[in-house]
């Protein structure tokens, strides 16, 4: 296997700072980056990768988004509704998982996901 760990996932946001915002509420928190000549930041979440923002504008929506994995579906968006961030759709896959799917203010869909 040459994989061992996903490193980062890069995504296009129109506006960084409400961006870097909206995943700081998720419980991503920033990290440095260096000038790469362009706007953008980089975040980790608990260490686990990072996510790159670029500050381009992004592609349109056609059902690419990334996942991240919670506790408790219901606690989390408990708390993001205290942050105006509220679900566009809700689901489930029986016996796999309970899902909330949220938009980032430039559109990018990130998926929470609680295993069952």
């Amino acid at each position: 296997m040459v994989a061992r760990a996903l490193h980062h996932v890069s995504l296009n946001v129109d506006d960084v700072a409400p961006a870097v915002e909206f995943y700081e509420a998720l419980g991503f928190r920033k990290v440095q980056r260096p000038d790469l000549g362009f706007d953008g930041a980089w975040m980790t979440l608990h260490g686990a990768g990072e996510l790159h923002l670029l500050g381009f504008t992004p592609p349109e929506a056609m059902g690419q988004h990334f996942a991240v994995q919670v506790d408790d579906l219901d606690a989390a968006l408990t708390e993001l509704a205290t942050h105006g961030i509220s679900p566009a759709r809700t689901g489930e896959i029986p016996g796999i998982c309970r899902q909330a799917f949220l938009k980032d203010p430039s559109g990018n869909e990130v998926e929470l996901n609680q295993p069952l």
